[in-house]
């Protein structure tokens, strides 16, 4: 085989492996996990069935749709993604803002609901493609731990007022829920009977089923004992809602809707989507990945995603994540690859073809505790609560959106999340700490901090700038220089800038104000010098025009490099003064990375 041809083959084996990374894992299949993968995969579907149904209901479309949204996308998401034991599906936050987006929009006609749902799931999955193509799963990461936090709790809140209606048998007037609490004695005179025992039967078995037989699907059991009792007692005709008549086999194919006034609504609302999507899938396939030991490639689990979703809504389905409780149970039952959802899939199918008539019983307060049920392992008022002590900011974002979430809606909450969580980034990178570094005894290079152990050199300032200089940034830095350089304890003669940590592009508004700067310190008689990164500096120097070398700015290799070539440094030593700077040994007693 020729060097060309063999190449070819590795590019090839190379583009195959980082488009189908499920497909590649089945390649390597051993005979012996198949046995752990079946019994995952009937435990992940007892879960999956009832909880599928559950959030059709929660998204407002008939409960058969749930089930459409299981399939391909979990088949789809078997070949694309990296995740060995993540499992996709209807997800509660994410049916909770389809509905909160369409509900308006479809203005009580149960079929454009429908078409609006697949429309939305669609431009979700679009959204998702287009971040793993410019690679910037990252933005998705505005969304930090306690923003999301916050936003988890609220959604679950949301969705359980949201339930009583159906556990307790009223409908509710009011969409928001600060209304829907205030009204709550009138709503409470008008409770159903029969559908809160029909609820609350439910409730007893779910219990007892998770007291009696942990390992069992607790769900399935307590929805079909009350899927028998309301057959049994022909429940409906005493006014007990029900799932109704479902029609089996595949869904007749209908186009999403694609009119552009209904579009410009929904653009927003599926990029909050998709990236409260990502984000909670990839809490939740981290965990499980570092758990059973390797990694996944967040960028890849983006294309995965998008592509699950467009095929939920090719397959008249809503918008699916990563489903954290159907993750959980396959763990647990010893899954080992994505012939778990391969699995799981097929036999929804078959539900799907053969086996939809004993859902026509299903009571919709049922649903409702499965709904509850599901919305309260959302619910950490504990966790939210600790992070007032350990970082109080923190703790402050997570509360702004978990009030925003319930008093003024989903949509708006995530916006509000996302924007704080980009605010929350700008504030970091406008205005990072500062450091001023010294050389301790043994002529290493610290930050001078409370302890008498770094000493500065006399005359000498170096200065670290902890974020990347950018224009928004620019003048903040000069004038933070400034300050510390009038604040010296000794007059300062030179000026050396830790230029690794904080020129990582190339700004022409920052070169403007470094230009300046130097300047200015030329003026004072100071010296300024950029230690590290070299080569790029002196090629970002030339093109912005800014004088180096001699009777211009100094540029150094590195920070040591720097300070041993001052004359003032040498004289110092020489006097005993100043101890020897030396390389770095010890990675732990350094703050520069500049010295390794």
């Amino acid at each position: 085989m020729d060097e060309v041809t063999k190449n070819a083959n590795q590019s090839f084996i190379h583009r195959f492996t980082d488009w189908f990374p499920g497909l590649t894992l089945f390649t390597h299949y051993q005979r012996i996990w198949f046995k752990d993968d079946l019994r995952a995969a009937l435990s992940v579907t007892a879960v999956a069935l009832p909880v599928a149904i559950a959030y059709a209901q929660l998204t407002g479309v008939s409960a058969v749709v749930g089930l459409y949204s299981c399939v391909l996308p979990m088949l789809v998401y078997a070949i694309f993604g990296s995740s060995r034991q993540l499992i996709v599906g209807p997800d509660a936050a994410t049916c909770a803002v389809l509905a909160a987006v369409v509900t308006p929009l479809a203005a009580g006609d149960p079929q454009r609901h429908w078409q609006l749902i697949m429309t939305m799931t669609f431009m979700t999955g679009i959204w998702c493609l287009l971040a793993s193509r410019f690679r910037i799963g990252v933005l998705a990461e505005f969304l930090s731990k306690p923003i999301l936090m916050g936003l988890l709790n609220g959604v679950a809140i949301t969705i359980i007022v949201g339930q009583f209606s159906k556990i307790l048998g009223f409908r509710y007037q009011e969409p928001y829920l600060l209304e829907r609490l205030l009204h709550t004695p009138q709503y409470l005179a008008q409770t159903h009977w029969y559908t809160l025992a029909i609820a609350l039967l439910t409730l007893m078995f779910f219990i007892l089923a998770k007291l009696m037989r942990p390992h069992w699907p607790a769900a399935m059991i307590a929805i079909a004992v009350a899927t028998y009792v309301s057959w049994a007692l022909s429940l409906s005709d005493d006014g007990v809602a029900v799932v109704g008549s479902i029609a089996s086999g595949l869904p007749d194919f209908q186009a999403p809707v694609f009119e552009l006034g209904l579009m410009r609504e929904l653009v927003m609302p599926a990029l909050n989507l998709a990236m409260v999507s990502f984000i909670s899938m990839m809490l939740t396939a981290r965990s499980f990945a570092a758990k059973n030991g390797y990694d996944i490639d967040a960028d890849k689990e983006f294309r995965a995603l998008g592509l699950a979703n467009i095929a939920a809504a090719a397959a008249q389905g809503f918008a699916v994540s990563g489903a954290d409780s159907r993750t959980a149970v396959n763990d647990a039952n010893g899954g080992k690859t994505q012939l778990v959802s391969v699995i799981s899939a097929l036999i929804i199918l078959v539900i799907i073809l053969f086996a939809t008539a004993p859902l026509a019983y299903i009571p919709a307060s049922a649903l409702g505790v499965v709904l509850v049920i599901a919305s309260i392992s959302l619910i950490d008022i504990k966790a939210l609560w600790r992070l007032r002590k350990r970082d109080n900011g923190a703790f402050t974002l997570a509360v702004i959106t978990l009030l925003a979430v319930l008093f003024i809606g989903v949509i708006p909450g995530i916006t509000l999340a996302v924007l704080l969580g980009l605010f929350q980034f700008l504030k970091v990178v406008m205005r990072p700490d500062d450091q001023i570094l010294g050389v301790n005894q043994k002529g290493i290079l610290r930050s001078l901090g409370k302890s008498d152990k770094v000493k500065p050199i006399a005359g000498i300032l170096i200065y670290r700038f902890n974020s990347p200089l950018t224009y928004f940034n620019a003048v903040y830095f000069k004038r933070r220089l400034l300050m510390r350089i009038a604040n010296a304890e000794t007059p300062v003669e030179t000026v050396i800038v830790d230029g690794v940590s904080c020129f990582s592009h190339l700004d022409l508004s920052v070169m403007a104000m470094i230009d300046e700067l130097y300047k200015q310190l030329r003026k004072q008689g100071i010296t300024l010098i950029l230690a590290g990164r070299k080569r790029e500096l002196l090629a970002w120097c030339e093109s912005s025009g800014v004088e180096t070398g001699e009777g211009g700015i100094i540029i150094r290799p590195d920070l040591t490099m720097a300070v041993r070539m001052l004359q003032n440094y040498k004289a110092a030593v020489s006097q005993g003064l100043a101890p020897q700077v030396r390389k770095q040994d010890d990675p732990d007693e350094v703050l520069a990375h500049s010295l390794l």
